[in-house]
């Protein structure tokens, strides 16, 4: 591991695009920067759509939006081209002293590349050959949390990490929509990005129809039929928001509930970010991993032999018991008990 000399940079690009829980672990690792680096101006490089939660970040002078979904679209790719060319002649324009690439991809190694910063800082451990994009590089770990791996870089920078901050954006007043809402409530997030760590929408519905507080179900719009199961099968206790705040409303939203239950979904680190109590039921993904950071959580899970397997190849011996055989009765009984 070569050491970075002392430095003081200008410029410090931060490149972790998506996906949005990843982009809440980042934002310690962003408080820690910015606190020992006071006068430089922080770049984020941020997928399109996830834009809107960084937007206005006191701490991040530029957002760089990278369109993902549209420069993969092939049916437009002269204006894809077009649009990638003009990123990349921005970032290089920039003249950054430091770039650290926290997703660890071939994307983002090229990415890394093309901002030229004179220091380049990711993990020796990263995938797809994106190291080799790398000027210093640290072994992060595979086995800890996603924002402990990222703290280790941090150290790395000679910042102070011996306290975790989350610092989040303006959030707005939802008044309006929290006036329409019991005045106690607890939030459930029944989605996921793989269908695999989802605990069944019925699951949750039954669930919601047996807690002593009313539910709120938060969902995106493309998980709205997921958000409708839940409300059927709660017997008139689940109330169904799913698709009908923005990201930041979303968490003003979290903010305000009693308690959360959720798969390993993004929302999740939103409301451990808050303290608030988290209930997350885990499957094939790793919870040392990627479940909600602090000690005010609890992880709901059933110990299998195969499990975790990380969801990288469909389970056809055990028809991803890991989450079915997760019973309504076990996850009420954890929740009243805390």
């Amino acid at each position: 591991m070569k050491d970075l000399p002392q430095l003081n940079p200008k410029k410090i690009l931060i490149i972790k695009p998506s996906a949005w829980g990843d982009i809440v672990h980042t934002l310690p690792f962003l408080d820690a920067v910015a606190k020992r680096y006071p006068k430089a101006e922080i770049h984020w490089v941020v997928a399109k759509g996830l834009h809107t939660f960084l937007e206005g970040h006191p701490l991040i002078t530029k957002i760089w939006i990278m369109d993902k979904d549209g420069w993969r679209n092939w049916g437009r790719w002269r204006q894809s081209l077009k649009e990638i060319n003009e990123f990349r002649k921005g970032l290089k324009q920039e003249q950054f002293t430091l770039s650290i690439d926290l997703s660890g991809l071939l994307r983002s190694g090229l990415i890394t590349l093309a901002a030229g910063a004179e220091y380049k800082l990711g993990f020796s451990d990263s995938d797809e050959g994106s190291p080799f994009f790398y000027t210093h590089k640290i072994e992060g770990g595979q086995q800890i949390h996603a924002i402990d791996r990222y703290l280790k870089l941090a150290r790395f920078m000679d910042c102070d990490i011996s306290e975790i901050h989350y610092p989040l954006p303006q959030l707005p007043d939802i008044t309006s929509l929290t006036d329409s809402l019991p005045q106690e409530f607890c939030i459930m997030a029944p989605s996921a990005g793989k269908e695999a760590n989802r605990w069944p929408a019925k699951c949750f519905g039954e669930l919601a129809a047996k807690l002593n507080i009313p539910s709120v179900i938060i969902a995106g719009l493309h998980d709205k039929q997921i958000a409708e199961k839940v409300v059927r099968e709660s017997n008139g206790k689940a109330i169904n928001l799913a698709g009908k705040t923005n990201l930041k409303e979303l968490v003003s939203l979290i903010s305000k509930c009693h308690y959360f239950i959720c798969n390993d979904t993004g929302p999740m680190h939103i409301a451990a970010a808050l303290k608030i109590p988290v209930f997350a039921i885990f499957g094939p993904a790793n919870p040392k991993r990627t479940g909600p950071y602090g000690d005010n959580h609890t992880i709901i899970q059933k110990e299998l032999e195969c499990s975790p397997c990380y969801a990288r190849k469909p389970c056809k011996t055990n028809n991803w018991r890991c989450m079915t055989d997760i019973t309504v009765d076990s996850v009420l009984s954890i929740i009243e008990s805390r």
